[in-house]
């Protein structure tokens, strides 16, 4: 590494800050500062929802997923497409319906207030860890190349660097910001990572696809694997990819906030069935980078390369591979994936905890200038917290991109089944969904914390809507009536006055 490649980091840093300001426009009220007053063009927010879901785990991870395996990733993202056309026409009309700014207003209006705290609540604490661990996966490629130029930063004082910037332009600048930062950070480390394939690929004598091939490496389907214990097993890997898309692009307000900023609906249904056929093509390229390095490291172990883990495979390379200034753009690309994730995740924070905890709880009635100063004062809040939790996973062992969608999986499946639990059983009450929820809730920590491996991750979310539903359902029995819990109706008229 060169000192002109930190140059590159840091002119992409202010860069960064500069133009989310600039583009952000002036923050009026806090439906211009969450969901942009509706005026957000759906191909910008399709690019936004890309950036925001991939991260630096796609950047520097799923390379190592395909070295040390092949390319059965792919099948999740083919279940990624059918959960967004479901989350397209099942959901999203019914966000659409009044002035809704958060993922969780519809199970406000459905069930109650008690419901609906308890998923922001949820939202609110497995985002925290998910994105943490997106965080400081940004933070392994930066210490390496920090470390190499004899600039000994701990991962804390890293991760707090990043944070930093992130939250100036989150802080002042609100969704709008996000999105069209995301936008410039998609871009980056799109061409960073063709940059490194085609510098990989012309420095090898031996074609790195045909290599692959003979060790099983462009394996795409996998029809032989246990479907329980095995999470890209054909069956598991496209109907656990259907739920998880299903529940993080129609039951997380992280993503449901860009959607909400589209200017209708359907320009939001695009929005989201476009982004699959995106992140498809990301994690082709991606992966095909894993097989290149696999012949540029000459088939060898990540123990023989005296590395720790898989994800630091990519980074390697970068910093021992290419030339000066591309190290530089290639390590902004990976930065630039976490400050997406991260500024979205303070936005999408910020909205749930104003609209879902404090306006619900609160008998004040704020303007529109003292409730936009409250929803940068919880955006700040929200980075401090951030940049403390990130730094709790800086000793995992397993590839970063496995984990964040573990912890993530929490709860996605709990949020998605009392969706489809308010959608599809009339008779449930919020008594139903609260109990049901926590029992899925809890149920899916149990696996993550003390069973690992009894199942793959991407059954998590199929369990989580299943015991909701199953339980639920149960529960609605003993209620006499099918139609809907009184005072329903009055809520949602109350919430749409609002």
């Amino acid at each position: 590494m060169h000192t002109l490649d930190l140059v590159v980091i840091a002119l992409y840093l202010l860069c960064s800050a500069w133009l989310g300001l600039k583009l952000s426009g002036r923050q009026r009220s806090t439906r211009d500062y969450f969901i942009g007053n509706r005026q957000l063009p759906w191909w910008a927010v399709c690019l936004s929802v890309v950036a925001t879901e991939t991260s630096a785990l796609t950047v520097i991870s799923v390379p190592g997923v395909a070295y040390l395996g092949d390319v059965t990733f792919l099948q999740v993202a083919l279940g990624y497409l059918v959960g967004r056309i479901v989350v397209a026409f099942l959901l999203l009309p019914r966000y659409y319906r009044g002035e809704m700014t958060t993922a969780y207003a519809y199970l406000g209006e459905r069930f109650g207030r008690g419901m609906q705290s308890t998923a922001s609540v949820a939202f609110l604490f497995t985002r925290l860890l998910a994105d943490g661990v997106r965080l400081f996966a940004a933070a392994i490629p930066m210490k390496i190349v920090l470390d190499s130029l004899g600039l000994h930063l701990s991962y804390f004082a890293i991760i707090a660097l990043l944070g930093a910037v992130t939250v100036v332009y989150t802080l002042i600048g609100g969704i709008r910001a996000v999105v069209w930062v995301d936008v410039l950070q998609m871009a980056l480390y799109l061409v960073g990572g063709a940059i490194a394939l085609a510098v990989i690929s012309n420095g090898l004598d031996v074609n790195f696809l045909a290599v692959a091939a003979e060790e099983g490496k462009t394996r795409f389907l996998d029809f032989t694997s246990n479907p329980i214990s095995s999470p890209y097993a054909t069956v598991t890997a496209v109907l656990g990819g259907a739920l998880l898309s299903t529940a993080s692009h129609g039951a997380d307000q992280i993503i449901v906030q860009r959607l909400l900023g589209c200017r209708t609906l359907r320009d939001a249904q695009k929005a989201v069935i476009t982004s699959a056929v995106v992140v498809f093509a990301q994690f082709a390229l991606f992966l095909t980078v894993g097989l290149a390095l696999y012949s540029y490291f000459e088939r060898a172990s990540v123990e023989e390369l005296g590395l720790t883990g898989s994800d630091e495979l990519f980074p390697t390379f970068i910093v021992q591979g290419l030339p000066a200034g591309l190290a530089g753009l290639l390590l902004a690309g990976i930065m630039a994936s976490a400050m997406s994730t991260l500024s979205s995740s303070l936005s999408a924070l910020s909205s749930s905890t104003m609209a879902d905890l404090y306006e619900r709880f609160s008998r004040r009635t704020l303007s529109d200038t003292q409730g936009l100063r409250l929803g940068r004062l919880f955006t700040l809040g929200w980075g401090l917290v951030f940049v403390g939790t990130a730094a709790l996973f800086t000793g995992t062992d397993n590839p970063v991109v496995e984990l964040g969608l573990s912890v993530a999986s929490l709860t996605y499946g709990g949020l998605l089944g009392a969706f489809l639990l308010g959608l599809w059983v009339r008779r449930a009450r919020q008594l139903d969904a609260v109990v049901s929820f926590a029992a899925a809730v809890a149920t899916m920590a149990w696996l993550f914390l003390f069973q690992p491996g009894l199942v793959g991750f991407t059954w998590y979310t199929a369990i989580g809507v299943a015991i909701v539903l199953g339980m639920g359902f149960l529960l609605s029995l003993r209620h006499r009536s099918d139609a809907p819990a009184a005072g329903a109706t009055a809520r949602r008229s109350r919430s749409e006055e609002h």
